[in-house]
């Protein structure tokens, strides 16, 4: 999502043994769907850290803290070490200051890899390693997708792998109520192909297939750029991703032009979207979703990520009246399953031997599956044994993610700030309120070059 929503409250450090009331592990080994053998292989074997301190710095707030703290419980608990987490909603900013003040934490957790590949150039972080790369190409799904988002250039201009992602979310979904489906004798499309036939045939019934709003107070137009990413990705090659990202592509290149026009495909069609195209750019995002579930129906589908459920209307229960499929890919296109989303990534701000063994440990299927069993918790870790997620919802989301064959940040939050959370946002209410998609991507393209 690209307007962070933290809790506003005073930045806190417990603690992992505080982490539950009694200083316990918070599932006993042995019991549940967890990878206890793989643990205790790695526990038999875990250093001797005892008396050695690592702090780790980051954006989770309550209750996120707490359940990160008791998944670090399994690294204290076998190797003595002493491990303190503290969360701030100024996280971003404290960070930079800390690290140019030589009083870093150990570890940094980065909502995104923008400002790590900043501070990896100024020499403010230490590398993982080739090894841990290597680990991460061969046990995440699309592997070299995740080594490629966490490697950046260090002060010398080298590429170095710097950041391990734990925690992910993903943005490649469309919403649905299985009721209404079913109700008019519809069946989850597979393909881009089957999607548009189906949106079509809703049409043709006297239905509206789409809910779409972009309003999001000073950040309307967000809703939209998601949909232009995910299209990109599914008409592309991740390299043209990757060049339209860093602005290599133009922002204006006929191939950025057809992604916009594929969602003015769903979004500038009055027989398409609910309320027609000119409720589009003025629907808040977050009421756009309560359409699906009327009576009888505004529309049959809703885009959004994983975070869409919390604006379902109260008696909504996802996973009932709630059920989401992946937006699929042209099958003709061949471009595999691409996932756009985002997430957060661990990097060594200020190494030591505790430290970098906690980093490995990061690799153990236990330390994903602890947080996958008790909050919104997503990972790309192809060990994991899914049924540790805490409801059928997060396990679907997670099975999307060993699906991918690519995997993309939000183009957005990667571009500078005044284009990704400026023009482009601004750009997208303009086409859906009538320009066109040449007159729009060229404007952004001239801000861009503003920038240089």
């Amino acid at each position: 999502m690209k307007t962070k929503l933290y809790a506003s409250v005073a930045a806190v450090a417990l603690t992992a043994g505080a982490a539950s009331a009694d200083g316990h592990l918070p599932f006993t080994p042995g019991e549940g769907d967890f990878s206890w053998d793989s643990y205790n292989a790695w526990a038999e074997n875990a250093p001797d850290l005892s008396g050695q301190d690592v702090t780790i710095f980051g954006p989770w707030l309550a209750p996120e803290d707490d359940i990160f703290r008791s998944m670090i419980t399994y690294f204290t608990d076998a190797t003595g070490a002493n491990v303190t987490y503290t969360g701030s909603d100024g996280f971003e900013q404290q960070i930079v200051i800390d690290s140019e003040a030589g009083s870093a934490p150990n570890i940094a957790v980065f909502p995104q890899p923008g400002l790590a590949s900043t501070m990896a150039s100024q020499g403010l972080l230490t590398p993982l390693g080739d090894d841990m790369g290597s680990w991460v190409a061969d046990n995440y799904a699309a592997g070299q997708s995740w080594v490629d988002l966490g490697t950046y250039a260090d002060a010398s201009g080298d590429d170095q792998f710097y950041g391990f992602f734990y925690n992910v979310n993903v943005k490649s979904l469309v919403w649905y109520s299985p009721e209404n489906f079913e109700d008019a004798g519809y069946e989850v499309p597979e393909t881009m192909e089957d999607l548009i036939a189906l949106s079509e045939q809703m049409i043709a019934d006297g239905e509206t297939p789409w809910c779409i709003g972009l309003g999001s107070g000073a950040a309307t137009g967000w809703p939209a750029t998601d949909w232009v990413e995910d299209i990109m990705l599914r008409t592309q090659t991740p390299d043209v991703y990757d060049g339209w990202v860093s602005n290599e592509i133009a922002f204006n290149d006929p191939r950025v032009i057809e992604a916009v026009e594929t969602f003015g495909m769903f979004a500038k069609n009055d027989d398409m979207v609910a309320g027609g195209s000119a409720a589009v750019g003025s629907t808040d995002f977050r009421d756009s979703p309560t359409g699906l579930f009327s009576s009888p129906p505004q529309c049959y589908m809703h885009r959004q990520a994983s975070f869409a459920t919390a604006f379902f209307p109260d008696d909504v229960v996802p996973g009932e009246d709630a059920d989401f499929f992946y937006f699929p890919s042209f099958a003709e296109k061949d471009l595999g399953n691409p996932v756009l989303g985002g997430g957060t990534l661990m990097a060594v701000t200020e190494a030591s031997d505790a430290t970098m063994a906690f980093m490995e440990f990061l690799q153990q299927p236990i330390a994903h599956e602890v947080m996958m069993a008790q909050t919104g918790f997503l990972t790309p870790h192809s060990g994991v044994n899914l049924d540790a997620y805490s409801d059928e919802i997060l396990r679907g989301q997670g099975e999307i993610l060993l699906n991918a064959t690519t995997f993309r940040f939000d183009a957005s939050d990667l571009m500078p700030g005044a284009v990704g959370a400026g023009t482009f946002w601004t750009g997208m209410v303009d086409y859906v309120g009538g320009a066109s998609a040449e007159e729009v991507t060229g404007a952004i393209q001239d801000s861009w070059d503003a920038l240089k």
